[in-house]
């Protein structure tokens, strides 16, 4: 404002002017005034138009946007705010320029004074603010003084936060005075309906305030102020966000290294902010920042808290990305992950391409370095049953690596007698204290990695033979990778020890009773190892026979249930951000156990050991799947469906293993996996739970069309951007809001609808519209009936829209000629129109409601069901795919004018013009081709494809050859045309699909091609010509310039094509050929050609 005053002065005019030229609804409330109090400070305002002449005109039409508009619910705080925010402003401008009293009024300054005497009287003396127990009207009224009193509304905040004063704190026992801790004694978070109305000045202002006391204060905050520090976070995800390590090293580039800051910023992002970096598309950058925290405390030794926390963080971001991702952001050199990671990391990749696909032709470039990274660093091998699930990518890339597990059981028998030597020295009761230090300085690596399997060894199932206190002792010394690899090989180990005893005739059940006592030893009994690496080795060795075998029992083991049970009794409900008691914070000892607590003192705040499990136990669902255990699926998920409703992200987990094992899963298990969810707020429709809870999934039926298009309604209202986006058609954009369908029970604030909900209602996916898309995939995965049938169904709906919603809205819209229309035709089937042929009542939907609720006439409304099925298709597996294409393909060649012998050239030639040349025609008359809306739906489909995913549209034009005739040669261009373009960057695809449409012309005007009506060349000159313009796009890489030039291997393409076409076709494409006497491009460009050949 300071160098801009003239910019904002004309802002100011163009605004006033706008509001009074046309929007005169939004004057009737004072929401103008309350934005421009989020975005100005009056003062700066003021003092920078000192110097104007325009300071007073500008003034006054600032205080002219006060409107006296009052809410049905006055005591509502939305309502006080916007009642007062205006008055307030005025009082301010008041109170620095007098000279405007002749523009103001006396009521407004008096409303402006009623805030500040409501300020001084609960602000007076030694009396604070109670936050929690404010009514309606005092939130409303502390809003409007977050607008005019920022500073002191922070320091009241602060002081809240503070309130209780501070207390020692005590890690544990034996702890010496001057390892103690001060820490903030704890009191309430303050709610989030208080925070969601303050002006974005104090959010900022709180957040620094916060900041400074969570890293760089002498005393440990309270989890109050951590959790309201995480709170302002959620509220203004936009206005506030800042990549946590970047800005703390801004602020000062040693504060991560101060003992508790990298602890308290990643516990904040593990387990607080993790949904919100996926929303701001920032979970590649901050795994980049923990990686290297990882790195660094990997080789060190004792440093196990941070490390085990920032590697489950790392665990919980790579489980999160929805996109391909590179393990290094510089793309070079080895991963620097764990084995973990880099295990976890493949099965990420998995569930992203499987489900989702890779977006971009770069990243399918880039997939194979990136594997060889992993893989580089990896010496794990994947099971056939885990690979089968597996894409064809990955599982080439994967299935030929050798199995080096007899190698490690070779190492291991080498050193037996070693270790088991220096495990009965270290471990027995009558240890010699002094060996400890001797073995910590002097062992080797190789016996050092198998320090844990000959400790299991000496078990022999009775965890009290050996000495834990020493076992502790030395795993502290190590370093986490160290621990790390003792797990992988101790897991190995003890795999192999089952088989060689189940030769010398010992029981199976005797010895996995053992092995789970040994292992519960070492997991909860004396807390000796962190679970979550030993349950997912164990799960990763899914092809041992009695791998999942174990990890079943372990989990079905009472003492890890009560342990995850005591988490979420201590940690408070799932939806932190709602909770208005008081954090109680748990000893240290007890939230980590022994061995990550070990030389720790600094306390947890959300930190526990249960917790690291969060991640953990989908991906052995995932793993139990794979092996066809689906009864112990279902109970395992039966039992920690509470414990996963901690999961930040857990809508996206049913959401993905749907997908990924899409026709692979019973209805029952379904019906389990859809219980992880919390049903009330998800906005499944109203039917869905009673096409699914079929007692007979084999003879369930399928559900009816109306079932579809409300899930295709649902879609257009919430998902698709609307067609009027000017502002003088607002009233109609207005009505199709008015009618978004609501979750069923969803909770929400006051006044606010369901497609406005805040980011912190819906931190997982993150916004209603992805919220609404990917419930309805979830319903269509869910449902126990064929894709085939629900293709056709959607395909059905899609092909007679028009002339049912013209039959449903009975002339309740206005004339289709004023429909805003997108490039593909819209609309149902012309093909009712003829006696004997389809009628709208074929699709069976009922919509006589959907179109006067939507908002749009019939025609903007099927064009936007039709972008709506291609939408929702394109977010379903590939198995929904070849099934359109397939769907597509029959309705195309089975349309009447393309079959029926008798029609006329000049009739064909028409019906193709009508139904895709000019899609216009067909919305302006009431009617469209089902043709027309076929290539529509697919031009939708496409554009929401995955780059990968695009490989398998050629199987449409495969379905539809050979071509006879040029009417079905211009729908083959009509429907992959387009296709082209965006393929100008993938140069091997847009090749095959340039090949693809050149043998569709071979097969109508091939040098043999024998056509029932002769057909001259000049006919075609349109398709000529755009394959001229499409070859040069794809050499330019976008819109043709000037200098723009087919690449040398698009016109040998061409080249080989045309010597298969009749002479007066070669000839129109002589230019397309590496032939210097005939084309120019060639003629042009001679080293270009040369490099062709």
């Amino acid at each position: 404002m300071k160098s801009g005053c003239i910019d904002f002065v004309d802002f100011v005019d163009k605004l006033v002017s706008r509001l009074t030229e046309c929007d005169h609804h939004i004057l009737r409330t004072n929401h103008v005034t309350w934005l421009l109090a989020q975005i100005i400070r009056v003062e700066l305002v003021l003092n920078a138009l000192n110097t104007d002449p325009r300071k007073m005109e500008t003034t006054v039409k600032i205080l002219s946007f006060h409107r006296e508009d009052r809410s049905s619910d006055p005591n509502h705080p939305q309502s006080i705010l916007l009642d007062y925010i205006s008055s307030c402003q005025n009082l301010r401008i008041y109170s620095i320029n007098t000279a405007i009293r002749d523009h103001t009024n006396n009521e407004q300054l008096q409303k402006g004074k009623q805030i500040d005497g409501w300020w001084r009287q609960v602000s007076k003396g030694e009396r604070m603010m109670d936050y929690m127990s404010l009514d309606d009207r005092s939130i409303g009224m502390f809003w409007v003084v977050s607008y005019t009193m920022t500073q002191p509304a922070c320091e009241t905040v602060m002081n809240w936060l503070t309130s209780a004063g501070v207390t020692d704190y005590l890690p544990g026992p034996n702890v010496a005075p001057n390892e103690r801790y001060t820490v903030l004694r704890e009191t309430s978070p303050l709610p989030i309906s208080l925070l969601s109305g303050l002006s974005i000045h104090l959010l900022c202002k709180l957040a620094q305030q916060m900041e400074e006391s969570l890293f760089s204060s002498q005393v440990v905050p309270s989890i109050a102020m951590v959790e309201t520090y995480a709170r302002l976070m959620l509220i203004a995800p936009h206005s506030l966000f800042r990549s946590l390590f970047s800005h703390l090293a801004q602020r000062n580039p040693t504060l991560l290294s101060k003992p508790g800051v990298s602890l308290l910023a990643v516990e904040i992002l593990n387990y607080r902010l993790l949904p919100l970096y996926r929303y701001q598309g920032k979970s590649k950058s901050l795994m980049y920042d923990v990686t290297k925290i990882i790195s660094a405390l990997k080789g060190k030794r004792g440093d196990h808290r941070l490390f085990r926390l920032a590697e489950n963080l790392c665990m919980n971001l790579i489980l999160s990305l929805r996109d391909f991702f590179l393990v290094k952001k510089e793309g070079k050199g080895p991963t620097e992950f764990t084995e973990t990671l880099n295990r976890i990391t493949i099965s990420s990749l998995a569930i992203i391409i499987k489900t989702r696909g890779i977006a971009e032709a770069d990243h399918m470039l880039l997939i194979q370095t990136m594997l060889e990274q992993i893989l580089g660093n990896s010496q794990h091998t994947w099971s056939e049953r885990t690979l089968r699930y597996y894409p064809a990518l990955l599982r080439e890339a994967l299935i030929g690596r050798m199995d080096k597990r007899s190698l490690a059981i070779q190492a291991w028998q080498q050193v037996e007698t070693t270790v088991i030597n220096q495990c009965t020295q270290l471990f027995s009761p009558s240890a010699d204290p002094t060996y400890f230090m001797t073995y910590i300085g002097h062992s080797f690596p190789q016996h050092r990695q198998h320090l844990c399997a000959g400790a299991w060894i000496l078990m022999q199932g009775h965890p009290e033979n050996i000495n834990s206190a020493n076992l502790a002792r030395v795993l502290r010394e190590f370093s986490p990778e160290e621990v790390t690899l003792n797990i992988y090989t101790m897991v190995d180990v003890l795999l192999h020890h089952i088989h060689v005893e189940l030769q010398h005739g010992h029981s199976l059940q005797d010895l996995l009773l053992k092995a789970c006592a040994n292992l519960a030893f070492f997991m909860w009994t004396h807390e000796l190892l962190p679970m979550d690496i030993l349950l997912l080795a164990l799960t990763d060795r899914d092809d041992d026979p009695y791998a999942l075998h174990i990890v079943i029992s372990l989990l079905d083991k009472q003492e890890l249930q009560q342990r995850v049970k005591l988490f979420c009794m201590n940690r408070g409900p799932p939806e932190h951000w709602l909770y208005s008691g008081t954090f109680k914070r748990v000893e240290l000892q007890k939230a980590l156990g022994n061995h990550l607590s070990w030389k720790e003192r600094y306390p947890t705040f959300f930190d526990d050991v249960a917790a690291r499990l969060l991640p953990v136990i989908p991906l052995i669902i995932y793993r139990l799947i794979e092996n066809d255990a689906m009864d112990p699926a279902d109970r395992i998920l039966d039992k920690y469906s509470s414990f996963l409703a901690y999961h930040p992200l857990r809508f996206t987990f049913v959401r993905d293993i749907l997908a990924y094992f899409y026709a692979h899963l019973p209805g029952k298990l379904i019906v389990r996996i859809l219980s992880v969810l919390d049903l009330s707020k998800i906005p499944f429709s109203e039917s869905f739970p009673h096409h699914i809870s079929s007692s007979n999934p084999a003879i369930c039926p399928l559900p009816p069309p109306d079932y579809f298009a409300a899930l295709l309604f649902g879609i257009v209202n919430n998902v698709i951007p609307p067609l009027n986006t000017n502002s003088k058609e607002i009233s109609s954009t207005s009505l199709r809001s008015q009618h978004k369908s609501p979750p069923t029970s969803q909770s929400r604030l006051p006044n606010t609808s369901d497609g406005q909900k805040s980011f912190y209602q819906i931190q997982d996916p993150g916004t209603y519209t992805q919220l609404v898309l990917d419930t309805a995939v979830i319903e269509i995965l869910s449902l126990p009936v064929s894709p085939s049938q629900i293709v056709s169904s959607l395909v059905q709906i899609v092909v007679h829209i028009q002339p049912t919603l013209i039959q449903s809205s009975n002339g309740l819209h206005s004339s289709p000629s004023n429909a805003i229309l997108p490039n593909s035709p819209s609309g149902g089937s012309t093909d009712s129109m003829s006696a004997g042929r389809s009628t709208p009542s074929t699709s069976g939907v009922n919509t006589t409601n959907f179109v006067s609720r939507s908002g749009c006439t019939s025609q903007q409304l099927s064009c936007l069901l039709i972008q709506a099925c291609g939408l929702l298709l394109a977010q379903l597996p590939l198995d929904f795919h070849s099934q359109l294409y397939m769907e597509a393909s029959r309705l195309i060649k089975d349309s009447w004018w393309l079959t029926d012998g008798k029609r006329s050239k000049g009739e064909l030639d028409s019906a193709v013009g009508y139904a895709l040349l000019d899609p216009t025609w067909a919305a302006q008359d009431n009617t469209s081709t089902a043709i027309g809306n076929i290539v529509a739906l697919l031009h939708s489909f496409f554009s929401n494809l995955p780059q990968e995913w695009l490989e398998g549209t050629h199987v449409i034009i495969k379905h539809l050859r050979p071509i006879t005739s040029v009417a079905m040669l211009r729908i083959a261009f009509r429907i992959m045309g387009p296709l082209l373009l965006r393929l100008a960057g993938a140069h091997s695809l847009f090749n095959k699909t340039l090949q693809l449409l050149l043998n569709t012309m071979v097969d109508v005007f091939g040098r043999n091609s024998q056509p029932s009506i002769p057909v001259e060349a000049s006919e075609i000159a349109d398709l000529i010509d755009f394959l001229h313009h499409v070859v040069h796009y794809e050499g330019q890489g976008g819109p043709v310039q000037s200098n723009s030039k087919p690449r040398p291997e698009v016109l040998a393409l061409c080249g080989r094509a045309a010597e298969n076409l009749r002479p007066d076709i070669q000839h129109l494409l002589s230019h397309l050929k590496p032939d210097m006497s005939s084309s120019i491009y060639a003629a042009t460009y001679p080293k270009m050609v040369q490099n062709s050949a």
